[in-house]
């Protein structure tokens, strides 16, 4: 029986999209100085998308787009004002599936110090699978695979404090690892962290992408960090405003411009050669390519 009844679950699984949203809206209220209601502040304006499990999704957006509210609604700290968002078939603004869709979708966010507080990282890393009521040697094995994936075994015994920023953001990312979700949405957080730490986050990131199918969303307004992804949504007040693979949205750079965003420096190169009269395609993403494209020039 227990066969029979996995089967059609997983296939349903398997073509459902994990996250769907539908001319989502959220409002805030918005006070005056006497903290009297002023009326409403729409900072998600009828926002669609689809997402697939094992997508990596980034969402770009200058301050104020809308992009880190958009965030808060995939696990449903924030609910919508008009619209729906389901999460692997569940309806955010259901009271009863909260817990659940917090366990399918954990949230990293910019500064990882906020996630954190065990005294050493083993314990912080457990501290979710036990609010979650995780058996004590499942916890430990959790904890394990959980730290080898973002490659933060060795300090295990280790106080958080003594960490590096790229340290203590992959150490949050293994504290929501240990969850076991299928979604993890990282809202900025890189922005905190020097070169050598934003790598060492996006590689993670990557990893768990390529090797252990999980869905990522990156909020971001890091350029370079959105090349990695396999579609780019790009909010301004409110709305998505373009939407494509990273080739497609970075081809339109004065688009880009218009909407208060910049490209990858090298593909910014590519569009300033190319605009000087040099045979560059658009799109240009890596320094490889703009080499390939000059010699072929």
């Amino acid at each position: 029986m227990g066969v029979a009844y996995a089967a059609p679950i997983f296939i349903l699984n398997d073509i459902m999209n994990l996250l769907d949203a539908n001319k989502l809206v959220f409002e805030y209220v918005r006070r005056d100085k006497n903290g009297d209601v002023d009326g409403f502040i729409r900072a998600v304006d009828e926002v669609s998308l689809e997402i697939a499990q094992g997508d990596f999704v980034a969402v770009l957006g200058p301050n104020g787009s809308g992009k880190s509210t958009l965030a808060k609604h995939l696990n449903s700290i924030l609910r919508p004002t008009e619209g729906v968002l389901y999460v692997d078939g569940m309806d955010t603004t259901d009271s009863d599936k909260i817990w659940d869709i917090r366990k399918t979708v954990g949230m990293v966010f910019q500064n990882p110090e906020n996630q954190m507080i065990g005294t050493i990282v083993e314990e912080d890393v457990a501290f979710a699978p036990e609010n979650m009521g995780v058996d004590p040697k499942e916890i430990r094995e959790r904890v394990k695979e959980s730290l080898i994936t973002v490659e933060m075994l060795e300090h295990r015994k280790a106080s958080p404090s003594k960490l590096s920023g790229g340290q203590k953001q992959r150490i949050a990312i293994a504290g929501v690892l240990a969850m076991h979700p299928k979604c993890i949405v990282l809202d900025e957080p890189t922005a905190m962290l020097d070169p050598e730490g934003r790598k060492e986050v996006i590689r993670a990131i990557r990893a768990l992408n390529d090797v252990e199918n999980i869905t990522i969303i990156l909020i971001t307004h890091n350029m370079e960090e959105a090349v990695y992804a396999d579609r780019i949504y790009v909010m301004n007040k409110g709305h998505i405003v373009m939407k494509g693979t990273p080739r497609e949205v970075f081809s339109r750079v004065e688009e880009l411009e218009e909407n208060s965003l910049t490209v990858p420096v090298v593909t910014k190169l590519a569009y300033e050669l190319k605009t000087a009269g040099l045979n560059i395609p658009d799109g240009i993403l890596t320094k490889k390519e703009l080499c390939e494209a000059i010699c072929r020039s």
